[in-house]
């Protein structure tokens, strides 16, 4: 296989406690030509930029009301010239030095132009049971064919760690110049499963994205996740609810099979900002 030329575009904000070590992982992948760091910096308040500069690392900066999730990306997208664009966020972490080799090996301009990576997470939590449901230890090849089997999770992606094969990307118009508050990831799968492309899920592409949400933090994202599901109401024929409750039963299975009862104090409050955060959003 020919090595591929890939750009890396990543949002930074705030980023001081993570930017060290997040570049010095991307450094050390072997097997790939990392043609560019893209860095976006959205202005803050810390001293990531000072970081940038001192090891004189690329980077273009930006005000806070100039940032979203689906512009900053598409703008560095349209202007790549390498052979695959990855999408991560300032917050993952990377151990294995093959993590980008093994996103980008099997991404052609043919049939799989997109990959994502197994997300886990360092914390014992929910959230490990939301990582393991969405994140499996097998290989998944995702196209047309498969939304009957899938169902929304067919276009289920995400760009704290992928790869799209540039030409594809500019070709399908990105993200369509649209301003998404989230979700942008999906909105972008959809339109390639949809025009007959395949998407791969590499379980041996690993990275660790952690969180400790609060409630608040949680019902804040559904209701965005709602608002854009309102927004691209097309969706909702896949069976976003069917999504939701899935994801709910998964996690009270696991809690009983690990007998974790603690966190069935947890467990309720949670499920229910979710629910209450995406049924707000779209109305």
């Amino acid at each position: 296989m020919a090595t591929k030329s890939v750009d890396i575009v990543c949002p930074l904000y705030n980023a001081s406690e993570y930017i060290e070590g997040l570049h010095n992982s991307l450094l050390k992948q072997k097997n790939v030509e990392i043609k560019n760091f893209k860095y976006v910096l959205t202005e803050g308040k810390d001293n990531t930029e000072e970081y940038l500069v001192n090891n004189k690392i690329n980077y273009r900066k930006i005000k806070r009301e100039e940032f979203s999730h689906s512009l900053t990306r598409e703008k560095e997208a349209m202007l790549s010239d390498a052979d695959v664009v990855v999408f991560i966020t300032q917050d993952v972490v990377i151990e294995d030095e093959l993590w980008l080799y093994n996103l980008v090996k099997d991404i052609d301009d043919k049939e799989i132009v997109a990959a994502y990576s197994r997300q886990l997470t360092k914390y014992n939590n929910l959230e490990k049971y939301t990582r393991e449901c969405n994140y499996p230890d097998n290989d998944i090849i995702k196209s047309k064919e498969d939304i009957e089997k899938y169902g929304l999770k067919t276009f289920f992606f995400s760009d704290a760690a992928s790869a799209i094969d540039t030409k594809v990307f500019k070709s399908l118009n990105g993200y369509d110049n649209k301003n998404l508050p989230i979700s942008e990831d999906m909105y972008i799968a959809y339109k390639i499963i949809m025009n007959g492309y395949k998407i791969k899920y590499c379980s041996d592409s690993v990275v660790y994205h952690s969180h400790k949400f609060t409630l608040k933090e949680i019902y804040d994202r559904y209701k965005l996740t709602g608002k854009f599901f309102k927004q691209n109401s097309y969706l909702d024929q896949y069976g976003t609810n069917g999504s939701g409750a899935s994801l709910a039963k998964y996690i009270l299975k696991r809690i009983f099979q690990e007998k974790r009862f603690l966190l069935l104090f947890r467990y309720p409050f949670d499920m229910a900002a979710r629910f209450i955060g995406m049924k707000v959003g779209k109305r």
